[in-house]
């Protein structure tokens, strides 16, 4: 019973309360400032460089021919054949392979002998 004693008290505590409203806090600009901060951050430390190297990798992509070297998730091979959207590599042992562009990470530019080469290996 002594813990429905506490009730009242507690009831009645609202009727001493202050009636006024507590005043509004000034804007503060320096949370503006912090913000724009981070935003200048992000773009110069990540979105920048990021955009630069799919540009330069989009570049490299779009720039294949026959007799390049290149690399592909770990597999290397060279370029036989450059179609739309993918690249047939003539891996070690004459194996061929399909492969997407997209997936090309690496590209050791080819001499015209590869590329005659290739040529003559593909007929």
């Amino acid at each position: 019973m002594k813990k429905l004693s506490f009730l009242p008290l507690l009831a009645s505590a609202s009727l001493f309360a202050d009636d006024a409203a507590a005043p509004a806090a000034p804007f503060n600009f320096n949370v503006l400032i912090m913000i724009g901060a981070i935003m200048i951050f992000f773009y110069f430390i990540l979105w920048r460089p990021e955009q630069k190297r799919r540009k330069a990798m989009e570049k490299l992509r779009t720039s294949l021919k026959k007799g390049d070297k290149v690399t592909a998730m770990g597999i290397l091979g060279t370029i036989v054949r450059v179609q739309e959207n993918t690249v047939i590599l003539k891996l070690y042992d004459n194996a061929k392979v399909e492969i997407l562009k997209a997936a090309i990470t690496d590209v050791q530019p080819g001499s015209e002998e590869d590329a005659k080469k290739m040529d003559k290996e593909d007929i």
